[in-house]
Parts: C-alpha cells; sequence; structure tokens
C-alpha cells in the first residue's frame, strides 16, 4: 500500500487564493459544500469534511458509509486511518523534547545510534525532518513483517539517494528514525510519548495505534477506490499486537474528525508547543522540485499569491486518505477523510477549500472512479453488454482508459471476488483484442478460463503468454496440464 506524501502534487491542482472571502457566509458555504458531497455519494463518495474559520464551525460532517456490511454511516466520530498526517504529530514531538531540553535539532544520528556508516553520522534531525537526509522512501510495504533490529540494520546499510541537507527527498523511513529518537530519548514508546504530551493534553482520546479504547462500532473499513475491502488498519494492528517500523513515526495512526479539530486547537491555543515552536513547525525549509512551495517540519508550507501562509499535508495507503489544509493568519482550518480512497476524490479538501476562498468557483461533481463504475454495470448487466461497457468507458473516462492494466486489474478484482466470473473472462478477452501483443493480459487469460473451468482455452492462453515472453505463465501451464 502506499504512503506518501503528495503536497507539491496539490499545488498544482488547484489555485487557491485567501482574498475572495473576506466575510464568509456560514449558512451559504455550509449549503455548497454539503450539496456537493451530499451529491457525490450517489456516486461512491464517502467520507467526512471539517471546516472551522476564526472559531466558528462551518461544518463537521460525515457522507457515505463507514462500513458497508453493517451499513455504519460516517459521521464526525468516524474512526479514520490519516495515512501520512502521522507526520506532524512525529514533528511536534521532536519539538516538544526540544523544549523538555531533552535533545537539540542539530543533534547528529550518531547521538542516538552507535556503529553507524560514516555517510550517516553527521545526518541531524532537521534534515530528517524535512526530508532533506537523502534516505530512501521506504525499504517494504506497510505491514510486511520485520523487527526493529532489521529495519534500522537495513535502513542504515541503504545508499543515500543524496547528500544530506542538499536536497528534499520525501522520505518515510526518515520519519521512521525520529520515532526511534523519540524512544530512545523519552525512554517511553513512540505511541506513550504521544499519547502522555500530545494527545491527552488536547483531550484526544480516539487517536492512535493501540493505546485507545477504541470505539469499535465507530472504526471504518478501508475500499480500495471503492471497490476492494481491506477492512480497518486498527484490527491488523491488534492482531500483532504491534505495529512494526514500516509505519511507526511516519503513517498509519488513526483519528476522528472531532480529535482532529481538538488538535488544531490545542496548537493554536499554544496548549501542545510554545509560538516559539510552532513558528518552527511551519516554516519553509526546503522546496519541492521546481517550485517555490516546500516543506516545514511534518508540514508542506506554501505562500499564496497574496504573501498569506498556507500550511498543509497529506496522507494515503491506497484505501484512505486524509487532507489537513490550515491558514494559520486568517485561522481557516480543514480536515477531510475518506475510506473510499480514488483519484476522483483523493483531493476533494482543497475542493472545498476554493469553494471557501472563492465565491464564483463552481466544482464539477464527483463521480465514479473507473473501477467503481465498472463492477457497478457488471452487477447490473449481463456479459452480452459488454461492447456497450467499452463505449461507455472510452467516452466517459477518457483519461484512465489509455492503457490496458485499467481492465486488467478489474477482470482480477472480479476474478479474486469469485462473482461474475463469466464477466471477468469477458473483461480479459476484450483486454487482449485491444493489446494483443502483452503477455500479461494472455496469462490473466488464461486465470479468466481456468475461473470458467475452460482448461483447453487456459492452457493455449498460457502458451502465448509464454511465447510473448511472460514466464509466469509456465509454472501455472505445467501445474493445469497435469490435472
Amino acid at each position: 500500500m502506499k504512503k506518501i506524501l503528495l503536497v507539491f502534487s496539490t499545488i498544482a491542482f488547484v489555485v487557491i487564493t485567501s482574498t475572495a472571502q473576506e466575510k464568509l457566509n456560514p449558512k451559504d458555504t455550509f449549503t455548497k459544500i454539503d450539496t456537493y458531497l451530499s451529491n457525490g455519494t450517489d456516486n461512491g463518495f464517502s467520507g467526512a469534511i471539517l471546516v472551522i474559520k476564526e472559531g466558528q464551525l462551518i461544518i463537521n460532517k460525515g457522507y457515505g458509509l463507514a462500513n458497508k456490511d453493517s451499513k455504519t454511516l460516517n459521521n464526525p466520530n468516524t474512526i479514520f486511518d490519516i495515512g501520512s498526517n502521522t507526520k506532524q504529530f512525529t514533528s511536534t514531538a521532536i519539538l516538544k523534547l526540544v523544549e523538555l531540553g531533552k535533545l537539540k535539532l542539530t543533534d547528529p544520528l550518531s547521538t542516538f545510534f552507535k556503529k553507524l556508516p560514516i555517510d550517516k553520522q553527521s545526518i541531524t534531525i532537521h534534515q530528517l525532518l524535512t526530508h532533506s537526509a537523502g534516505f530512501i522512501e521506504s525499504i517494504g510495504r506497510d505491514f510486511s513483517e520485520i523487527s526493529q533490529e532489521d529495519f534500522f540494520k537495513n535502513l542504515f546499510a541503504s545508499e543515500l539517494l543524496s547528500e544530506p541537507g542538499e536536497k528534499y527527498s520525501y522520505s518515510n523511513t526518515g520519519y521512521s528514525i525520529l520515532g526511534r529518537i523519540i524512544e530512545l530519548t523519552s525512554g517511553q514508546s513512540y505511541e506513550t510519548f504521544l499519547n502522555e504530551h500530545l494527545f491527552i493534553p488536547a483531550g484526544m482520546k480516539q487517536t492512535g495505534y493501540l493505546l485507545p479504547k477504541w470505539d469499535t462500532l465507530q472504526i471504518s473499513r478501508g475500499y480500495n477506490r471503492n471497490v476492494l475491502d481491506g477492512g480497518s488498519t486498527i484490527a491488523r494492528y491488534q492482531e500483532t499486537n504491534d505495529v512494526n517500523w514500516h509505519l511507526k513515526g511516519n503513517g498509519g495512526i488513526n483519528s476522528t474528525q472531532n480529535d482532529m479539530l481538538l488538535w488544531y486547537k490545542a496548537l493554536k491555543s499554544n496548549i501542545i508547543l510554545t509560538p516559539e515552536s510552532f513558528k518552527k513547525l511551519t516554516t519553509l525549509y526546503v522546496t519541492y522540485p521546481k517550485s517555490t512551495s516546500g516543506y516545514g517540519y511534518g508540514w508542506g508550507v506554501k505562500y499564496t499569491e497574496d504573501n498569506t501562509l498556507r500550511i498543509s499535508h497529506n496522507g494515503s495507503n491506497g484505501a484512505f486518505a486524509h487532507s489537513i489544509i490550515w491558514y494559520p493568519e486568517e485561522d481557516l482550518y480543514i480536515v477531510y477523510a475518506t475510506n473510499a480512497n480514488s483519484a476522483k476524490v483523493e483531493w476533494v479538501a482543497y475542493v472545498v477549500a476554493k469553494i471557501i476562498l472563492d465565491e464564483s468557483y463552481s466544482p464539477k461533481p464527483i463521480k465514479h472512479n473507473v473501477y467503481s463504475f465498472t463492477m457497478k454495470y457488471i452487477k447490473q448487466h449481463s456479459t452480452d453488454k459488454s461492447k456497450k461497457l467499452l463505449a461507455l468507458l472510452q467516452e466517459n473516462y477518457a483519461d484512465d482508459f489509455t492503457h490496458s492494466g485499467v481492465l486488467n486489474r478489474i477482470g482480477n478484482i472480479v476474478l479474486k471476488s469469485n462473482e461474475n466470473l463469466a464477466w471477468a473472462l469477458e473483461l480479459f478477452k476484450i483486454n487482449v483484442q485491444l493489446y494483443d501483443d502483452d503477455g500479461n493480459l494472455w496469462d490473466s487469460l488464461g486465470d479468466g478460463y481456468k475461473a470458467n473451468n475452460l482448461k483447453e482455452d487456459a492452457i493455449k492462453s498460457y502458451q502465448k503468454a509464454i511465447e510473448l515472453g511472460y514466464k509466469d505463465s509456465q509454472k501455472k501451464l505445467t501445474e493445469l496440464s497435469k490435472n
């Protein structure tokens, strides 16, 4: 699952200025946002939005389903995975340790870790916080098993992407190192320190990994592209009673809209950090490639056209996506969460921001992503309507429907569900007709025939895949030929 900050992408996504809304009409603004998102639920939108301006709550509402099986609705107390927005907790915790006199931002890694390679000994906490240390983005998937010893051994043995301090390079592993530094410096586990020094002072009771007494009825399930049910990440932590270092410190914390509102209030009123520390948190230190915007400590930092500060951050693991946008000078704060992420809804927070800041702006309606649209069509039609489906996809999803991957992934999703298997085969057939020189697609076609008990056709498809250089089909062909 991906877990990547895309703050720099949002800059190009929508240009937001802050001069258009000097006097916000709360009722009109609520109606605009609510109408936009309510209409989107008919096309698969599922999530929650929070907007507060100058202490006045404009909207705090959920949309769609937190759990499709139980029909539980999303609401301000729904618990979402916030992904890489975990990083602002890590950066705040580091500054709290600075305030406590436990460490300095200039401290090198050699202060905390022994027997480091020479090229990593002088890397500073500041460089880790700003993604300028040069560490790679990740060394494994979120939930792949790895011990603490192996994680840091492998990470410190990896080659740096650049000289420390040379340039920005987004790194989840860098924030995992910060998480471990928090533990080594405080003598507490990462989550325990956050709970004691950040969450409890802010009044946040439904934020964390394993420590909260979770309201289980409010835990949302994640639906990748609103199709694949990935369950909840909390359940996965509870299965092993652990959070490994692929996630700890850089992602995977769960929270609610109401808790994130308390977080904003705690930062704004300096309950957590002094004004001096908060300024350090939100100062622009390094710029993104080919951009005037950049990164502070756990926050993306941008100055708008009228020189107004905007801090923001995003997180995603495929099924969940989470965004925070904050204009501190104007006291405008937006939190957005979705448990059914796709390219169609990942950047909804920035659309909402523009609705607020530009009275003339009228957003395009949220529509089904290509995967959920196709799955809905499949459930409602038989395979003899496949030509119509292809025409609809090419007409309505031209930007998505430019390569073989879309139909192949949808076909495999149908195959995995073990329902509508005739449709899986039909999609694979269409794809092979469109891209007949791709061995991977012939392999998928073989899987489709096999699932539909058409052995001879499956063998021919696997043989074709092998002819086109797709070697993974050989094992399938051998096993099928034995039976």
